[in-house]
């Protein structure tokens, strides 16, 4: 059986040749799913043996530099730099994806309902979330940080309120335009309640946009995980961090301890860049605009 261009989905449907940016939105994509492999199965890299345990980070090692028994090198309280730099993106997706996943249930129901009901409620839930979102977003989560105390699911808590005014404003604008559709005014004059409406109809029609704001914010997210991090907040000293690992190498850096700063770092930074990548490319399929200017039709 033969699958022509036509029946493929709308993101697979490249021209005579992947354009730029679709091959950038491939490179994220891989390095995306290198760092959820690295992630999953960093369990299974520490029974190798190539990794302390992660619970007991101190040990008698002196601070070494990157070798054959130690990949990354060994910081000078003795631990392992490769086992705290993979495990830190272990606990990097894990609160990323929390704190995204937080955000989106929270600002996308917020507004359907919003952009659908209009009226008062709508004038409110719009002053509010405007409010949050002229905060910037890291000082924000500092602040939360601090009330809601250490953790995997408090720093997500910390971080997610940032991104909710986000997904509210988009799925509102798009709930206002949609709601005018004949479809929706068909189920209307059957008596479909707001329930079915919202759920059945106008749903899946104004959730474009958040897979797209999804990638974004979670590249954002690690960002001000790191911040958070940096600042003594976030993740317990006991768990595995990015930010806090390059906090405790900053001191040992001018001595020319190098390795300690540049793994972790690196390890952020590419993390951020393929997620960023991966949304940007989402973008384009997602925007039809986008498409047209790349020369891709449906």
């Amino acid at each position: 059986m033969t699958i022509t261009k036509r029946q493929l989905p709308t993101f697979l449907r490249f021209g005579k040749s992947p354009n730029l940016s679709q091959k950038l939105m491939v490179i994220g994509l891989v390095i995306t799913l290198f760092f959820i492999f690295l992630a999953f199965f960093a369990p299974v890299f520490q029974a190798w043996g190539w990794l302390q345990n992660p619970k007991e980070f101190l040990s008698n090692l002196p601070q070494q530099p990157p070798s054959g028994e130690h990949w990354f090198g060994t910081s000078r309280l003795g631990h392992d730099v490769f086992s705290r730099t993979l495990f830190g993106a272990q606990a990097a997706l894990q609160v990323v994806i929390l704190a995204t996943a937080l955000s989106m249930v929270i600002g996308v129901p917020l507004g359907m309902v919003s952009g659908y009901l209009g009226g008062r409620l709508d004038k409110v839930l719009l002053f509010l979330m405007d409010s949050i979102y002229t905060l910037p977003g890291l000082l924000l989560s500092v602040t939360l940080a601090f009330v809601v105390g250490r953790g995997i699911l408090n720093a997500a808590i910390a971080i997610s309120i940032a991104y909710v005014p986000q997904y509210y404003r988009v799925v509102r604008n798009h709930t206002v335009s949609v709601k005018t559709e004949v479809f929706i005014e068909a189920a209307q004059a059957m008596g479909a309640s707001t329930w079915i409406v919202l759920s059945r109809y106008l749903f899946f029609n104004v959730i474009q946009s958040v897979p797209v704001l999804f990638t974004l914010n979670a590249a954002d997210a690690i960002l001000v995980l790191g911040g958070l991090g940096f600042l003594g907040l976030g993740l317990p000293e006991e768990v595995p961090e990015w930010g806090h690992d390059l906090k405790q190498a900053l001191e040992a850096l001018p001595t020319g301890i190098w390795w300690t700063t540049l793994f972790p770092g690196l390890a952020m930074t590419l993390m951020v860049v393929g997620l960023s990548l991966l949304g940007e490319g989402l973008n384009e399929f997602v925007n039809p605009r986008l498409r047209r200017e790349n020369g891709i039709r449906k």
